[in-house]
Order: C-alpha cells, then sequence, then structure tokens
C-alpha cells in the first residue's frame, strides 16, 4: 500500500497500518503504550507525524520494514547450482531463480555447487552487506554428513580452534547429532560466523572426517525449517523485521 507523503510527513499510525503490522485502531493502541519507536525514542503522541523514506520505526523493539520496493527471499538452493547469476562455464546458476521477480534480486551468502541449503535472494545492499561482511559476525548452521565416528575430543578441536593453511579458525557450537554404525557415517551440526571458502568442509577434513554432504540450515535469525529442495519463499513479516532489526543493530 502507498503512503503519500507531504511536508509534514504521514501520521505514524498511519504508516504501521499501511505497513500491515496492525488496524489504524490497533497501531494508536500500540502507540499510545509505549511500545513504537522512531530513531531509536519511544513515541507516545497519536499526532506524530514521520517520513517513512527516512525515519527509522520499530514495534517491541523489532524493526518495521516501510520500504515496499525491498524484496526478501529465501531459497533452498540444491546441489550442483552454482551461486552465481550467471556462470561462464555454462552449469546451473541462480538467475533460474532471480528471473521469476520483476526486481533485480541478488544473492547473499554464497554456497558451493556441492553444498545445498539457506540462501538469501534480496534488492535491499544495506541487509546484505550486514549478513555477508565478516566484520558483524552473523553465524550460520550446517549440517554435515561425515566419514567416521565424531568424538568428543573432535568436537573440542573445532570449537577451541584449529589452524589451516589461511590462518586459524574456530566453530562458535558443535555437536553430533547421530551416528552410523551401517556406513560409519556421523552428522554433526556446526555453526559458526566465518564466511571464508568452503570452510565447513575444510575444518572437517582437517579433524579427520571429510565431508560427504553439507547443508546450510540457518543465516542469522533465518531458518530453512520445511522449505523444499530447490523452492523459494518470501519471508515472512516478523523474518523481515528481524533482518532489519539486525541490520540496524549492526550499524549502530
Amino acid at each position: 500500500m502507498s503512503i503519500p507523503e507531504t511536508d509534514e510527513g504521514v501520521r505514524l499510525q498511519k504508516v504501521l497500518a499501511a505497513a500491515g503490522v496492525a488496524s489504524r485502531r490497533v497501531a494508536e493502541d500500540l502507540i499510545v503504550a509505549g511500545r513504537v519507536s522512531v530513531n531509536g525514542s519511544i513515541v507516545t503522541e497519536l499526532g506524530t507525524r514521520i517520513q517513512p523514506d527516512v525515519d527509522k520505526v520499530s514495534v517491541d523493539g523489532q524493526a518495521v520494514q516501510l520500504d515496499v520496493s525491498k524484496r526478501y527471499v529465501m531459497l533452498n538452493k540444491p546441489t550442483g547450482v552454482v551461486s552465481t547469476l550467471a556462470d561462464d562455464q555454462g552449469r546451473p546458476d541462480l538467475s533460474q531463480f532471480t528471473s521469476q521477480f520483476d526486481e533485480r534480486l541478488f544473492y547473499v551468502g554464497r554456497l558451493d555447487a556441492d553444498t545445498s541449503g539457506l540462501l538469501v535472494l534480496t534488492n535491499d545492499g544495506e541487509v546484505a552487506n550486514v549478513l555477508a561482511h565478516p566484520k558483524f559476525g552473523v553465524q550460520k548452521t550446517y549440517i554435515a554428513k561425515v566419514r567416521g565416528k565424531v568424538n568428543g575430543q573432535t568436537l573440542n578441536r573445532l570449537t577451541s580452534g584449529i589452524t589451516l593453511g589461511d590462518g586459524d579458525i574456530a566453530a562458535d557450537k558443535a555437536r553430533v547429532l547421530s551416528h552410523s554404525e551401517r556406513d560409519n557415517t556421523t552428522l554433526v551440526e556446526i555453526t559458526l560466523h566465518s564466511g571464508r571458502n568452503r570452510i565447513v568442509r575444510r575444518m572437517l577434513k582437517h579433524v579427520g572426517h571429510p565431508v560427504i554432504e553439507l547443508v546450510r540450515r540457518s543465516f542469522g535469525p533465518l531458518h530453512l525449517g520445511t522449505l523444499a529442495l530447490g523452492e523459494m519463499r518470501d519471508l515472512s513479516k516478523l523474518e523481515r523485521g528481524q533482518l532489519l532489526t539486525l541490520a540496524r543493530e549492526a550499524h549502530e
């Protein structure tokens, strides 16, 4: 829903209603209750006007998306698809997914061709930068099927830190989900905030457990859930709010 602007701005309750937060009446109740902030300051006056293209609004500490031109899509990337929008070797790439949208979307947080799982497609450069840039330390969780039986000592090595060819690295968390005696493989969940190339595969190989299959299950506040392989969906209002909140907090 578009919001007509004036030099004086737009009434806050109208902005909240247009953003799908609540009806205008309920939005007024939220404001009076002190649950709405503008640019970090609580607002309780119903006559408050804002500039939707400039001001940042939150409800209960959660950012509200006011710029409806921004789109946020979750993709469960299949294996065999390279993380690029145009592959010079003719391999399947992400253009088969981004071409389905009117907006010009780009991907955030590449996955190698042999890895499946959660990718974000968006046209919001600010959010993309926070998710992808190492300095913001956004966590990612992977499930890896590896060869051999992973023990507690190996998990401790992963979380305490190991040294690879490009420097030291440590997982934020690591745990065993299951072990199969039949084929001597282990499912390991590993969480880290590094974005280094093929880092999970290299870490697990370094501790003696080469990866057979790898999937990214979460990226920051986003979780893959039951999204099928090769499928996409728009992020929910809650998920968009979580991403925008993350981006704002990172810049602050």
